[in-house]
């Protein structure tokens, strides 16, 4: 059996690995997401107490902005000033915005796009917290924002850019069913006009028209950027990305996170006449499409004069347009919750090339994809993700009930042929060697596999993987409830077993939240373990004793989603294995190995 102990050595150094990395990893990273969910909502909650509706007549720039560098869109020198978003929001002239999924304002000073809410999302899961605030003024600390506008030359006169005051209609508002127009009329006679409209989600169609009333023929080329001069506080995960993206060109998939383009400066993808970019969360994104009409280059940038930020941004080639005529480019603005359907919609009827990885499906795509279908089409039928992900628990021990049927029949085999593995420990006690040859012999004459217990086990760690991905990317699962004190499938159980599950007024650290779920699945997981013999040797003894103990550590800080569906999945795992034990003739061992457990034992003098 040296094979064996081998084996359970491996996994026992493979527990004692992820635990070390949970609590001096994990934990922390969680004790600080928590307090940043918590600065975030009180800053958001002081500035939304501030403000005050936008008023709609055209002012002065907030004098932010400079003009673009050497003819390189977005190069700003000026440090933001401190003040709050009312402030920042009156500083210039705006366009209201009201849809069904969106409001704010559009900055009539480059017609920036800057003032953006998610009415259907908040910061925290309570009802009154505030609405997540996605696009943010210049002059904010967390300023994000887009910006579309043109680069020429001396023939071409002053175009529209970071400082250029755009006239619109008085009280104009920005809806669904009503775009609005805006105008510019440079020295060199050209006149651009600007429609933007925006759908019931997340999309604007910018649409710019410029007429050329000169004598002489002028090119000059469309820019489009997406600027943002703070970054989320919490570090990304190697489950996540968070950073510049972009799909473009023959690169296809560009995934940039902040530290990289710190260091970097500048990430350059060849050109490109397809595609999107833009800059992405773990739930929310902003991204822009170029009008395929024209080549663009597309960049990802990190500059530090004046004020560091971030930046995705293309430029087109120069466009001509003849005297007497005009010229009209589109470039389409997303901005909002990365909601799966509404992404694929996006991608199929806005002909997007491949706008689907905005959302990070990971490299096991194949598998988390179809994890999510499954869980979101039974989340409409069930009208609840926790009952979602329990059918879903159902389907997946169903599909794989013939492989699992088959190993649980070879433990009970096991079971059946105990003696004469006794037997043979105790004829070859001294000689480990045929001891091993005379197991092996037995397994082969019995057809009995010694490591078919571990393929149930081995069987749900990708689909144990494939629902943490989901979980933890998706938006639909956020904020989503289950039943009792689960509000939200996407974070930890919230109660610990180290303050009576509340009872006590004591602010449990992060390393001790061990949740009513977690203990469920850790008695659950010792349930199924001890439906086993136990096993003679030490080692593994030891290892089947502590394994669940050590698992309810560790899975107390994932998921409450992932750690129902380990519980229910081990509970469906020890009716099946007691259904063809019992029909296999083999003795359930769980009564006995649960009274040996708190037996006493007998002292030497006895």
């Amino acid at each position: 059996m040296e094979n064996n102990r081998n084996f359970f050595i491996t996994i026992a150094l493979s527990v004692l690995i992820l635990t070390l990395w949970q609590v001096f990893y994990m934990n922390p990273r969680v004790e600080a997401q928590r307090e940043t969910a918590r600065i975030e909502a009180e800053r958001v909650a002081e500035q939304q107490k501030a403000a005050q509706p936008a008023g709609t007549a055209p002012g002065s720039s907030t004098g932010m902005a400079a003009a673009p560098q050497a003819g390189v869109p977005g190069a700003t020198t000026a440090q933001a000033a401190v003040v709050d978003r009312a402030q920042a929001l009156a500083a210039s002239g705006r366009i209201a915005l009201d849809t069904p999924s969106l409001k704010g304002s559009i900055n009539l000073t480059g017609a920036r796009i800057d003032d953006i809410s998610l009415k259907h999302y908040r910061v925290a899961v309570e009802p009154n917290s505030p609405v997540i605030e996605l696009l943010n003024p210049q002059a904010l600390p967390a300023g994000f924002y887009s910006e579309i506008g043109f680069v020429g030359s001396e023939a071409t006169g002053a175009v529209p850019g970071p400082d250029t005051v755009w006239t619109a209609e008085a009280n104009a508002t920005l809806t669904p069913a009503k775009p609005v127009t805006l105008t510019y009329i440079n020295d060199k006679g050209l006149t651009f006009k600007r429609t933007i409209a925006v759908d019931q989600n997340y999309m604007f169609t910018v649409t710019d028209t410029v007429a050329n009333a000169g004598s002489t023929d002028v090119a000059l080329s469309n820019y489009g950027r997406l600027t943002r001069f703070d970054k989320p506080l919490h570090a990304s995960t190697y489950v996540l990305h968070e950073g510049l993206i972009g799909v473009t060109g023959t690169e296809g998939l560009q995934e940039i996170n902040y530290a990289t383009i710190e260091d970097d400066k500048q990430v350059l993808p060849g050109k490109s006449t397809d595609g999107w970019l833009g800059i992405t969360d773990k739930y929310w994104a902003a991204a822009l499409v170029p009008s395929g009409k024209q080549p663009f280059q597309p960049r990802f940038s990190y500059f530090e004069d004046g004020r560091p930020r971030y930046q995705a941004d293309f430029m087109t080639d120069p466009i001509t347009v003849a005297a007497g005529q005009s010229a009209t480019v589109e470039t389409l603005v997303f901005a909002g919750a990365k909601e799966v359907a509404k992404i694929n919609a996006y991608e199929a009827d806005r002909q997007i090339r491949q706008f689907e990885l905005l959302i990070d499906w990971g490299w096991f795509y194949f598998i988390t994809k179809p994890m999510f279908w499954l869980i979101d089409t039974l989340y409409k039928m069930l009208g609840n993700f926790g009952l979602a992900i329990l059918a879903t628990t159902v389907i997946v021990k169903a599909i794989f009930f013939p492989l699992a049927n088959k190993s649980y029949k070879s433990m009970a085999n096991m079971k059946m042929v105990q003696p004469k593995m006794l037997e043979i420990r105790e004829k070859y006690a001294d000689d480990k060697m045929k001891q091993q040859q005379a197991m092996m012999e037995l397994y082969k004459t019995e057809k009995i596999n010694p490591l078919a217990g571990c393929w149930p086990v081995l069987i749900q760690i990708p689909v144990f993987f494939a629902l943490y991905k989901v979980l933890y990317v998706t938006i639909e699962m956020r904020h989503a409830p289950f039943f009792g004190w689960i509000h939200d499938l996407a974070a930890p159980d919230p109660t610990s077993l180290f303050n009576l599950f509340g009872l006590l007024p004591w602010d449990v650290p992060a390393f001790l939240l061990i949740g009513v779920w977690p203990l469920i699945m850790g008695v659950t997981m010792f349930l199924q373990m001890r439906m086993n013999p136990t096993p003679p040797d030490p080692t593994q003894a030891m290892i089947f004793t502590w394994m669940p103990i050590l698992f309810t550590f560790m899975l107390a800080s994932f998921p409450a989603g992932l750690v129902i569906y380990w519980a229910w999945n081990n509970s469906l795992s020890i009716l099946q294995q007691g259904v063809i034990m019992k029909r296999q003739g083999a003795k359930i061992e769980l009564w006995d190995n649960l009274v040996a457990l708190f037996k006493k034992k007998p002292t030497p003098a006895e």
